[in-house]
């Protein structure tokens, strides 16, 4: 089954109750922006995807659905395929979301009072959920070199030594940063030792970009594979996002088996119908959809670089070596965060993600979606550059 997708093809998203461009009121306080902040892209899912909901509708009856063996074996093949990663179906079970995922991995593993690790600026779940489960938060913060963030290793065993469970984002969210082996080997070699978990959100890795290569720690050694929980999902590769459908790889068969009695309990992994048939058709047709994919938005990367280059030198962008989420360096606008906020919403009128939404280090930076048609990515940077010279920033 092929598909040829066309990028350039602009979809009307309004009054479809999408949050990203049906929230803006809400969020900015006005509606007459771009909206280039929520982590979903603008294009139509693909055609493969979208057959195989139509087919199960003509069906007829929506009713309570199994997980076949088929799910699992797409999932298996795609991990072996693009990844080189061997799993076995039963190391893996449905999970409804990330975020969910995540809050149910804090729930299962660790006590109330528990600390847990993270790196900031991250996506901003991380900084809430171990809170919000009557746990602790603990930041190990990365460091900006100015072109692509860097783990403070001195850090991270510091604060590994008194924490129990550590979430990795991986590839990095809102940096785009692809973590190398030999960082997250020495991650996770710091883990061990202090008898930390590792739970691995790993919903960007499909979208690493050309030039790039992502790596799980879970295809590590088995003493790593053993101390790790991975999470992944078709959503932000394929556009899915709306139908929840999320997976874990747990190799530990104690863990495995903690986790998934957890889930039981709370009867969560029966799965979902819809997000079921998604997940599979995706991981049976997607390569070639997504390499045609990943082509296009590393074309639109390079456009807003070269064009902030070009006309907005103060403006500096964090390259992302995967999804579609450019970092955008704004300190030397010598703007606080309000009044940056402010200049993008009211001069630019672009609705982005404000840094410090992924922590205290987020200060002076925006989070910039450019998982649209060139035309949209066109028309955002041309009223940003407007927006910049009539303040005159570089005089």
């Amino acid at each position: 089954m092929t598909s040829n997708p066309d990028f350039n093809r602009p979809i009307d998203r309004r009054n479809s109750n999408s949050y990203k461009h049906d929230r803006l009121r809400e969020e900015f306080g006005t509606t007459d922006l771009l909206p280039m902040w929520v982590a979903d892209m603008d294009f139509a899912s693909p055609d493969f995807v979208l057959e195989a909901i139509r087919e199960r509708c003509n069906h007829g009856v929506l009713g309570y659905t199994l997980i076949p063996k088929t799910w699992s074996d797409a999932i298996t093949n795609w991990l072996y395929r693009r990844h080189g990663w061997t799993v076995e179906a039963t190391q893996l079970g449905f999970i409804p979301g990330i975020v969910s995922g995540l809050a149910l991995t804090i729930q299962c593993f660790t006590q109330p009072g528990d600390k847990i690790l993270v790196q900031s600026p991250v996506y901003p779940p991380f900084l809430h959920l171990p809170t919000n489960n009557d746990r602790e938060l603990v930041t190990n913060p990365l460091v900006y070199d100015g072109h692509q963030f860097q783990i403070d290793f001195d850090d991270f065993e510091r604060k590994a030594a008194d924490c129990r469970l550590f979430i990795l984002c991986n590839p990095h969210n809102p940096g785009g940063r692809v973590w190398t082996v030999n960082e997250l080997e020495r991650l996770c070699e710091i883990c061990i030792r202090n008898g930390v978990l590792i739970v691995s959100d790993e919903i960007h890795i499909d979208l690493t970009l050309p030039g790039h290569t992502s790596h799980s720690p879970g295809s590590f050694t088995p003493e790593i594979a053993s101390q790790v929980i991975t999470l992944m999902a078709p959503s932000k590769t394929f556009n899915i996002p709306g139908l929840s459908s999320s997976f874990y790889v747990i190799q530990n068969d104690r863990l495995r088996k903690q986790f998934k009695a957890y889930l039981d309990k709370a009867e969560l992994g029966m799965g979902n119908l819809f997000a079921i048939l998604a997940a599979q058709a995706a991981f049976e047709h997607g390569d070639a959809w997504l390499d045609q994919l990943l082509t296009y938005l590393a074309n639109n990367i390079a456009y807003v670089d070269n064009t902030l280059k070009t006309d907005m030198p103060l403006i500096k962008a964090c390259i992302p070596q995967a999804s579609y989420l450019i970092w955008l360096d704004c300190r030397e606008l010598e703007l606080d965060d309000e009044a940056l906020k402010t200049f993008f919403i009211k001069e630019a009128k672009l609705g982005l993600n404000p840094g410090p939404a992924f922590g205290v280090e987020g200060t002076g930076f925006m989070r910039m979606n450019i998982g649209c048609p060139r035309a949209t990515v066109e028309l955002a940077m041309n009223r940003l550059k407007a927006a910049y010279q009539a303040r005159r920033f570089d005089r």
